[in-house]
């Protein structure tokens, strides 16, 4: 049997076991993709954030549960003016919000916080510890002026 004969056999079965493959490969990237913004938008929606709600209004979320999204987001729309919303109609994060600390953020912060702790209880941190690395540095600077001559 050679290729022409095999080819004009089963080829259209070929071609669509090659499309099928084809298909789920490109679903399957697909639903990564947006499974990864997702993440991203929960990430972001945090309280403080700037969001464009689905009837087009922006706003500024004043309260978000992630871990139960039946219980309405609070969001601002202008001083003052706070109405509650389906968590689900935020569309997207217009302005992620600037100096507000994430969660991963906050346990970091509490780790290095934690250990700094340790640190000063076990003598290893002091304040004096800092006194004695600027006054060696002041030092050095006094004794640079009286190795030159004064004009």
């Amino acid at each position: 049997m050679d290729f022409a004969t095999f080819f004009s056999q089963y080829g259209l079965i070929v071609l669509l076991v090659i499309l099928l493959i084809f298909m789920f490969w490109s679903s399957r990237r697909r639903m990564q993709k947006a499974k990864a913004e997702q993440e991203q938008k929960a990430r972001q929606t945090v309280p403080g954030a700037e969001v464009l709600l689905q009837g087009g209004l922006y706003g500024t979320i004043v309260a978000f549960d992630p871990d139960n999204l039946d219980q309405p987001a609070v969001i601002e729309i202008a001083p003052g003016v706070e109405i509650k919303v389906h968590s689900q109609a935020i569309l997207r994060v217009v302005d992620p919000a600037e100096g507000v600390v994430t969660e991963d953020e906050f346990i970091e912060a509490e780790a290095s916080e934690a250990e700094y702790i340790a640190g000063v209880a076990d003598g290893d941190i002091t304040s004096i510890s800092d006194d004695r690395k600027y006054s060696s540095h002041s030092d050095e600077v006094e004794n640079d002026k009286k190795d030159k001559p004064e004009a």
